[in-house]
């Protein structure tokens, strides 16, 4: 009973708490209690209004139900910028590319189709943990399926986010020398130290990511994640501007872009059948498409389904919240994925209106085919490296958190733990990013395993395991609802691992990463 015990006594924030002041005791002690009317919260409360009450005094004086030991004090606006901040990310500047390959009717409904259900996912997470009064995903794993539960999310939660936060900095490296180069119009083959991406990315982890990866609360970054999303609105607002500056079909100044050259360089030709060539250009790639369906359709569906992936930073967000309820974090994760929804359609069809279907799988370098020196592009590359660098210390604390559940379930806060994890953890993706970038092909792969895990598969499992079937037999439509999200998850990872695989086995490089 005691290892029971202290293995529900730990919050998500990492601290210590009574057991006799939480509902950190086990399943059946619960119900036991329940049955017996002397617990306050009850799993028959399918509205989840006895949370709420939880912050409440009682009449009789007595000290209150908690789900964690520390007021909650991060304002609703700023645990909107955490949750949009946690869903937003590179995948953005791959949307284009998707909607040029579904057409825009097709792209609109899948999105609005990934939306909804991430939506729902996130009822099912918040749902379960206001029945059990817990707010961290190892330890509905834990209520749900014991230690095996509690280690497979924090093992998925841990690959997942160190994935991401590995990607965004492969980002920073890869493309902070080439925006440098291009300001300061620097020569490319030089050794100058400011020009060499594995000096730049340790230099952003230490000064910018460092720093906030070590507040202690997850709401302390509601500025720095507002400041990214501007950043992002700002890549938007460029990309629907470009749109009225760029003709089409555009003139490409590289000689990289072998088709573009054979098209439109037509000087040695006549200028009869110059001319004919571009007017055909114009008539056939420069009319939108409602729908498309090619070889890469197939390849856009993963892309679309992670999407939102923000489920790992739902329940710590959900446990700093000023005055939680069930009610009021799905008010915040519903406007984070409404307003994240509008910059991705927006961003999306801009950009595919701009260059329809030789858009590139990175807007960004379409943009560069056309001047590489542009200043409002080169501004915009510089907002998207900073939104993306800002968004990793939100990712790291999932990870942390996830650490400490499977490494130190009966510790308390401790500074110097808080540290060296968050030091160990930038530590190793830096070396990965610098010493091994191919591993973001194996991070890929890890990739299409957890993301479904984390936003179908578990959230429904938990759900299933965790209502009492009293309350919800499992031919309830709640239930059954649940048991198809889960079967959804299923075929997506098989979906996403087979394109993985067709991908490496034939040689070919494809849009990725919806997060």
């Amino acid at each position: 009973m005691e290892s029971a015990q202290s293995e529900m006594n730990i919050l998500p924030n990492g601290k210590g708490h009574d057991l006799g002041d939480d509902m950190g005791v086990p399943m059946k002690t619960l119900q036991e209690e329940d049955q017996n009317g002397t617990q306050t919260v009850r799993f028959d409360d399918p509205e989840g209004m006895l949370e709420s009450e939880e912050f409440l005094p009682n009449g009789d004086g007595k000290k209150p139900l908690r789900f964690t030991d520390f007021e909650g004090k991060t304002s609703f606006g700023m645990s909107v910028f955490n949750l949009g901040n946690a869903i937003m990310g590179s995948g953005i500047l791959g949307l284009a590319y998707a909607m040029a390959n579904t057409g825009i009717l097709l792209f609109l409904f899948l999105l609005t189709a990934v939306a909804a259900l991430s939506s729902y996912s996130i009822h099912l997470l918040l749902k379960s943990s206001g029945i059990v009064g817990i707010r961290a995903y190892e330890q509905l794993g834990y209520r749900a399926f014991g230690t095996p539960g509690k280690m497979a999310a924090g093992i998925a939660i841990t690959l997942q986010n160190i994935g991401a936060m590995s990607s965004y900095l492969y980002i920073v490296k890869s493309e902070l020398p080439l925006v440098i180069q291009a300001f300061l119009k620097a020569d490319p083959n030089s050794d100058l130290w400011y020009l060499n991406g594995n000096y730049l990315v340790i230099m952003v982890s230490a000064s910018i990511i460092l720093p906030l990866a070590l507040m202690k609360q997850l709401g302390y970054l509601g500025y720095t994640s507002g400041f990214s999303l501007s950043c992002m609105v700002f890549f938007l607002i460029a990309v629907i501007y470009k749109k009225f500056q760029i003709p089409c079909p555009f003139e490409d100044y590289t000689a990289n872009s072998t088709a573009a050259h054979l098209t439109l360089n037509t000087s040695t030709h006549s200028h009869d059948l110059g001319h004919s060539m571009v007017h055909e250009i114009d008539d056939s790639h420069c009319t939108p498409q409602m729908f498309t369906l090619n070889s890469q359709t197939a390849y856009t569906i993963p892309i679309l389904a992670f999407a939102f992936v923000c489920h790992p930073e739902v329940l710590p967000i959900y446990t700093e919240l000023r005055n939680p309820s069930k009610r009021k974090m799905q008010r915040v994760s519903n406007i984070s994925i409404l307003v994240m929804y509008t910059m991705y359609f927006l961003a999306a069809l801009f950009g595919y209106l701009t260059f329809y279907g030789n858009v590139e799988a990175e807007l960004l370098h379409t943009y560069s085919r056309i001047d590489p020196y542009d200043t409002l592009i080169l501004c915009v590359r510089v907002a998207v490296l900073t939104a993306v660098t800002l968004t990793v210390p939100i990712v790291l604390f999932p990870v942390r958190r996830a650490i400490q559940q499977m490494l130190f379930p009966n510790k308390t806060f401790n500074w110097l733990r808080h540290i060296a994890i968050a030091l160990i953890l930038l530590t190793l993706i830096n070396m990965l990013v610098i010493f091994a970038p191919n591993i973001l092909g194996i991070f890929g792969i890890i990739g299409a395993t957890s993301a479904p895990c984390l936003i179908f598969i578990f959230p429904a499992v938990f759900y299933i395991r965790i209502v009492p079937k009293d309350d919800e037999p499992m031919t309830s439509i709640p239930k059954i609802l649940a048991a198809c999200f889960a079967a959804l998850g299923v075929t997506f990872m098989v979906m996403s691992l087979s394109f993985i695989v067709i991908d490496w086995t034939t040689g070919t490089s494809h849009a990725g990463g919806g997060h």
